[in-house]
Formats: C-alpha cells, sequence, structure tokens
C-alpha cells in the first residue's frame, strides 16, 4: 500500500529561500486561480479570482452527468531561477479533445495557453526548486443547470486553472510498486479511455481500494481478457533489455503526455520501442528474466518502478523486484530536460 509520508521539499520566493512541509501531493494549492466562462454561445475574458471556492447551481450539468474533464502538467525551476512549463501545448491539445469528446464547448487553444501562463506568471517566484515543482491542473465543467438534459451536453462551462507546489507522487522513495493484474474488469467504458475525465478515475476507485486491502496493491493493471492497458492513474511500460513495450494507442486508455515523452527520449539513447497489443502471458514470462523492469508513467507519477505483480492470488518479481537501471535513466534524462540541465531537443519547454 501506498504510505503517505510528509514531503519536505525547498520552496523559494522573490529573493529568499524557505522550506515548507508539504502533505499528500496536490493538497496544497495557490490562493488564486484564473477562470473563464462560455454562455451565450461565447467565451468571456479570463479573470483571476480566490481558489478556495466555486459558485454552481446545484443542477449543473457537471453534478448529475459527469461533464468534466482536467489536464496535468507542471512548471520547473531552473538554476538561474526561471520557471518553465513542460509541454503545455500537447496537454491543451489533449484537453481540446476530452472537451469536444464530452461535448463540453470548444475553446481556442491560445485562451488556454495565456490563461496558463497569466497564472503561472503571478506564482512563478512560488515554483519549488528540484526535485518539487508546481503541477498545473487546467479543469472544464459544465455548468447549465438543467437536470432534465441526461442526453444533451451542457450550454455553458466553466475553465479554470490551479496551481498546486508538489514533491513526489509516490510516497515511497526508491521502494517498487506492487500491481495487481486484473482481467475481468476494465478501467472504464472502452470508447471513453482517451478522455481525461474525472468519471474514469472514479471508477477505479473501488477496485483499487480493494486491491490495496486484499494485496497491498499500490495500483492496478487493468487487463480486460488479457490485453495489457493502464492502471487507474497512470500508463505503463516494460523494459526488457533495450526494448520498451507498451499497447498501441487507441481510444480504450489515456494517451499520456509523459509516456509519449518516455518513448521519444528512449529513442534518442537508441532503444527499440514496440508499441503493440501484448498479452498478461507475456507480460508474465517476460517479467520472470532478471533484466526486465516495468514503470508506470505520468506527470505525477513521472517513471515509477514496478517490482511485484499479482495475478490469481500468486506474486511475481519483475527482474529482481527492485527498482531497475533503465528506469532510474529514463527518468532522469526526463528530469534533466525539465530541470534545464540537458538540451531541450524537441521543443518541450516554454518560458514563463
Amino acid at each position: 500500500m501506498v504510505k503517505w509520508r510528509v514531503i519536505v521539499i525547498q520552496w523559494r520566493k522573490i529573493d529568499h529561500t524557505r522550506e515548507i512541509k508539504m502533505a499528500a501531493f496536490g493538497t496544497v494549492f495557490m490562493p488564486q486561480m484564473i477562470q473563464a466562462r462560455f454562455s451565450d454561445n461565447k467565451w468571456s475574458e479570463s479573470s483571476i479570482v480566490p481558489s478556495d471556492k466555486l459558485e454552481l447551481h446545484a443542477g449543473a450539468h457537471v453534478l448529475h452527468y459527469s461533464s468534466t474533464c482536467f489536464e496535468g502538467l507542471k512548471a520547473f525551476r531552473h538554476e538561474d531561477g526561471s520557471v518553465y512549463l513542460f509541454r503545455m501545448d500537447a496537454n491543451i491539445a489533449r484537453m481540446q479533445q476530452s472537451s469536444a469528446l464530452l461535448s463540453l464547448p470548444s475553446f481556442n487553444s491560445d485562451m488556454l495557453k495565456t490563461m496558463i501562463i497569466d497564472i503561472m506568471r503571478e506564482y512563478a517566484d512560488e515554483t519549488p526548486l528540484p526535485p518539487g515543482s508546481m503541477y498545473i491542473r487546467p479543469t472544464h465543467i459544465g455548468t447549465e443547470a438543467a437536470i432534465g438534459k441526461a442526453a444533451a451536453p451542457s450550454m455553458s462551462s466553466l475553465l479554470y486553472t490551479l496551481l498546486s507546489p508538489v514533491g513526489d507522487y509516490f510516497a515511497g522513495g526508491a521502494t517498487a510498486l506492487r500491481v495487481l493484474l486484473e482481467e475481468d474488469g476494465m478501467r472504464c467504458a472502452p470508447h471513453m479511455g482517451m478522455v481525461k475525465s474525472g468519471g474514469n478515475y472514479a471508477s477505479a476507485l473501488a477496485p483499487i481500494s480493494a486491491a490495496r486491502t486484499k494485496y497491498q496493491a499500490d495500483q492496478i493493471l487493468f487487463c480486460p481478457g488479457g490485453d495489457v492497458q493502464e492502471t487507474g492513474a497512470a500508463n505503463f511500460i516494460l523494459i526488457d533489455g533495450n526494448e520498451i513495450i507498451t499497447k498501441a494507442l487507441d481510444s480504450t486508455f489515456l494517451h499520456g503526455v509523459t509516456r509519449n515523452s518516455i518513448l521519444t527520449i528512449a529513442k534518442d539513447l537508441g532503444m527499440t520501442v514496440s508499441e503493440r497489443n501484448f498479452s498478461v502471458t507475456e507480460l508474465l514470462e517476460r517479467a520472470a528474466k532478471l533484466g526486465t523492469e516495468a514503470a508506470l508513467s505520468g506527470t505525477a507519477a513521472v517513471l515509477t518502478a514496478v517490482g511485484t505483480f499479482i495475478h490469481n492470488d500468486k506474486e511475481y518479481k519483475v527482474g529482481t523486484g527492485e527498482p531497475g537501471p533503465t528506469t532510474a535513466r529514463l527518468r532522469q534524462a526526463l528530469n534533466d530536460i525539465q530541470w534545464g540541465k540537458s538540451e531541450d531537443k524537441h521543443g518541450w519547454l516554454t518560458k514563463i
């Protein structure tokens, strides 16, 4: 089971440094957020408002029919004090896709880009030093007060962006995760997998909680019918020697920005990347080899090692059962780009 611990990160503000103690990932917020509203077929100007409350009618579409999607990206402080956003354009494009698939009002990418930059400029000096970062959470919700619209989209919406200074998502440090392989259930409906919607995460909560109680598992890797897909909150990759194996993109699972970044870096390092379907049987066969590694990838998780699979009440070590060198190398290579310690050859960073 993931053991949440107090995370101490360095926090720089203006011309001095201080330390703060921060509870579980994502529970500390900046006091303001930025928002824009859609009504009468047009978007309002964005405005910076307090982040501790929202004004919604009790009949708002999102509260009854889950018309909501969100994104997660990070900003990083470099050694010279400058702050950079990582792959903002990719996250905005995915949020536009999620909004369209949920029939939420469309928005211009430049509008959200400006909103993110504007709120980050307000709090750029609050961005923690590495290994911390500023987690950025754009969110889009349907706000129309209409409980009779179960089969119709919301005609109004709210787009807002929260900021949260963070440390590590998994508090287990260097300990590899325990992951249950679930062949009977699914994380969400197959046609909804590529939507970053709150409902998809909610549908995975009960089985994950049960897996923690019964098996002390940190996560579930959903493998419906034996098809290896993703966990409840992150993409999955298998590393066998110089090859990375991960499921090919389709509508059943989230098209992770971190996943894409890791695969791109792996290719840069000369690794073979195989995006294809693979089964639980193949997964366990490969995991039995000493050189094999497995990991979860995501904005929050970054790249976190998996050391044990649990399947049909049996435990299977992944390689040695400990975090492996290739996982560490890929994670460090990604961090080095984010922290400005190596060349950003793919143009992933945007300076605030």
